[in-house]
């Protein structure tokens, strides 16, 4: 922890018995993720499809008090939709899902003020929500970066389609093959971890 830094892509609850625990791993200065679409579930808690997210690993944060609930979801706001890591050799992007345009700087660009309403909450979930690209084997690359690091749709394998890279092995399903895939951002190296 005193040099290396920990970047998620997302999904920080619902995919295991230690969801309550993530307020932890938010205090840690070398923890940083982005936020996912279960993570998004904590954040619109009161207006979330609950039916949905109840199906989808949700149950942990029904048995919390109001006040806990509220404490989830005002960290969990805090999280980037999209993460910059600007590396001796190149820059990289994180995001959780999917990525919308042609260009990493125009995506920071509408996150930072250019897209309002509901423009805004579009391009947000589909940085959380999408899965065009990889459902359309879309190999277009993305401009203004070396990598995009995504996860959100669980593979057998890390994927490369282009230059994003999906990293989602379902590591939180070990008992069905998953494993978690390391990215080391320097080399671009992926190792496996179970």
């Amino acid at each position: 922890p005193a040099a290396d830094r920990l970047f998620s892509v997302g999904d920080l609850v619902d995919r295991g018995p230690e969801c309550e625990q993530v307020l932890e791993w938010l205090d840690k200065p070398w923890f940083n993720p982005v936020r996912g679409n279960h993570d998004d579930y904590v954040c619109r808690h009161d207006t979330c499809d609950i039916g949905n997210w109840l199906q989808n690993g949700g149950a942990w944060f029904m048995s919390l008090t109001d006040a806990e609930r509220g404490e989830f979801a005002a960290q969990f706001r805090e999280l980037p939709i999209a993460i910059e890591v600007d590396t001796p050799e190149w820059l990289i992007g994180l995001l959780h899902a999917d990525f919308p345009f042609p260009s990493w700087q125009h995506l920071l660009e509408q996150l930072e003020g250019g897209a309002e309403g509901g423009t805004l909450r579009n391009i947000k979930n589909a940085c959380m929500w999408s899965r065009r690209r990889v459902e359309l084997e879309d190999s277009c690359g993305v401009d203004g970066v070396r990598t995009v690091v995504v996860g959100h749709t669980p593979l057998s394998s890390p994927l490369a389609l282009g230059n994003v890279v999906r990293i989602d092995t379902a590591g939180w399903c070990p008992a069905k093959g998953g494993f978690f895939t390391l990215l080391d951002l320097r080399s671009l190296q992926t190792h496996m971890a179970k």
